[in-house]
């Protein structure tokens, strides 16, 4: 391949008349155009690849822009589920709080009506307990007399 310096540096024969020989000045620009043409393809198809490559990382930046925007949409819903279910666990704790407190009111209530159902009954038995033995005393008293009467 033949460089600038080949080119500055390249010196024609000179011919009688201070002219330079055709020939080598034809098979030199011969071969300036051979390297020139190989050098132009090259940048052609290094423009081109450049162009592709270019593309590819555009392409590549709106994947990865695309990524991170949906990246940051599953923080954000991830986020807000968290907060749903933080939210949904608490009412169901309260509910359950709410829940357990009524029954357990209504179990207290259920005992001290049941507490004050067993007073009666204790009463009523007392009662019972101390007609049974005013009954049994006068049946002795009278049972007393039939047998001094006989």
């Amino acid at each position: 391949m033949i460089t600038p310096l080949d080119i500055e540096n390249k010196k024609f024969g000179k011919q009688m008349m201070n002219g330079y020989s055709v020939e080598e000045v034809d098979d030199f620009l011969d071969d300036l155009t051979v390297d020139y043409s190989k050098n132009y393809k090259e940048i052609t198809e290094l423009k081109a690849k450049v162009e592709e490559l270019t593309a590819s990382l555009n392409h590549y930046k709106s994947i990865e822009s695309t990524l991170q925007n949906t990246l940051l949409m599953a923080q954000e819903t991830s986020e807000e589920v968290k907060s749903v279910a933080k939210q949904k666990a608490e009412q169901i704790i309260n509910d359950a709080k709410a829940l357990s407190e009524k029954r357990v009111n209504e179990l207290n209530n259920e005992i001290t009506l049941k507490e004050q159902a067993l007073e009666d009954i204790k009463k009523q038995f007392d009662i019972y307990k101390a007609k049974m033995e005013s009954l049994l005393i006068s049946q002795l008293e009278l049972l007393k007399e039939v047998n001094k009467d006989n």
